[in-house]
């Protein structure tokens, strides 16, 4: 990975989260992958043996994922790469099995951390969203208060400095809320279409999907978009796959299953 652009490596680059208790779906998430395109992945799947009941999109250059979801918890957790120093290369390792562990787990899995390049592990569960961010040196935990907040690759923004947070999260902040329970796009629709981008341009700063042709002649940008809802008793994953044709989205899995 390359620490210094961003642009490489197992992650998701966006995440949208917002919490709030009490209310029927406490927990609704979007992540959006960016990634060269050259690097194969697999859509989201039961793909572990290891993880049997975890769900998530692998890939292919590492085993690992960027999100893992386990619909008995229910638990969603999700990768993003972080700012810092680069693990040293003679002990580095991908850091693709941390939202699977994590996932398992519900917290940020036990042991020497110094073996990962920076990243910011975000697991969420009905009861609340916890946040751990590794710089290479030192790890934080956050547990992230209610209301809407989104984390980027130089960690969670509360003040909205990044063009992103600043556009994005009171346009989240003020969509209908998805519902674990729905069928269909329905309640999904307002997150679908701002997790889609909300029609801006890829190369415009705000942006959540982007592009760019890379000097070498490879492009980077987005790769697929995750919505996931839960509920203390149902849960809802979504993915798109394509993510410049909205019509590319799909229901992974709804628990409990439709009737």
């Amino acid at each position: 990975m390359s620490i210094s652009t961003g642009m490489e490596g197992t992650g998701v680059c966006t995440v949208i989260v917002s919490f709030e208790p009490g209310a029927e779906t406490p927990v609704v998430l979007a992540g959006i992958r960016d990634e060269l395109a050259s690097r194969p992945w697999e859509p989201p799947a039961a793909h572990w043996p290891r993880f049997p009941a975890l769900v998530g999109g692998r890939d292919l250059s590492a085993g690992g994922t960027w999100l893992a979801v386990d619909p008995g918890g229910p638990v969603v957790a999700a990768l993003l790469n972080g700012c810092g120093e680069p693990a040293p290369e003679a002990i580095r390792r991908s850091r693709g099995d941390l939202p699977l562990r994590a996932a398992a787990q519900g917290e940020l899995p036990d042991g020497d951390l110094s073996c990962y390049d920076p990243f910011h592990l975000l697991v969420a569960d009905p009861g609340g969203v916890r946040l751990w961010s590794w710089d290479g040196r030192e790890v934080t935990d956050a547990k992230l208060p209610a209301g809407p907040h989104i984390v980027v690759n130089s960690g969670w923004e509360p003040g909205g400095s990044d063009p992103r947070v600043a556009y994005f999260r009171p346009r989240f902040a003020s969509a209908e809320r998805p519902s674990a329970r729905d069928a269909g796009e329905g309640s999904w629709a307002a997150w679908r279409r701002l997790a889609s981008g909300a029609g801006l341009a890829t190369s415009d700063p705000r942006a959540l999907v982007v592009r760019k042709e890379l000097p070498d002649g490879q492009v980077w940008g987005t790769s697929s978009i995750t919505l996931v809802a839960l509920g203390d008793d149902a849960l809802r994953y979504d993915f798109c796959s394509r993510p410049a044709d909205p019509s590319s989205w799909r229901e992974v899995l709804r628990v409990p299953a439709p009737r």
